[in-house]
C-alpha cells in the first residue's frame, strides 16, 4: 500500500469533518499522488491507488460528491 493510503487508513488526524448549515464537508490531505481515484457508493467513500484501496463511511444522508485536487480529498454531502 502506498504511504498515502496507509496514512489515510490510520487516519488519527488525517480526516477532518466540518459542519455547515447546508452541507457537511470531509477533508483529508493525502499528499502528492496523481493517480488516486475516488468514488462514492452507498455512503462509502472509496479511494483506489493501483491495487490498493482505502475507504470510510459517511454518516449523513444526502447527495454526496467527492473530488481530489492537489492531493486533497474533499467530500461534500448536501443536507
Amino acid at each position: 500500500m502506498t504511504p498515502t493510503l496507509q496514512q489515510f487508513d490510520d487516519r488519527d488526524d488525517v480526516l477532518r469533518r466540518y459542519e455547515y448549515a447546508d452541507r457537511v464537508v470531509y477533508a483529508a490531505d493525502l499528499g502528492p499522488a496523481d493517480d488516486i481515484t475516488v468514488d462514492i457508493v452507498d455512503g462509502t467513500v472509496m479511494l483506489v491507488h493501483g491495487d490498493e484501496q482505502a475507504d470510510f463511511e459517511i454518516r449523513e444522508a444526502g447527495s454526496a460528491e467527492a473530488t481530489i485536487n492537489n492531493g486533497v480529498l474533499t467530500v461534500e454531502v448536501a443536507r
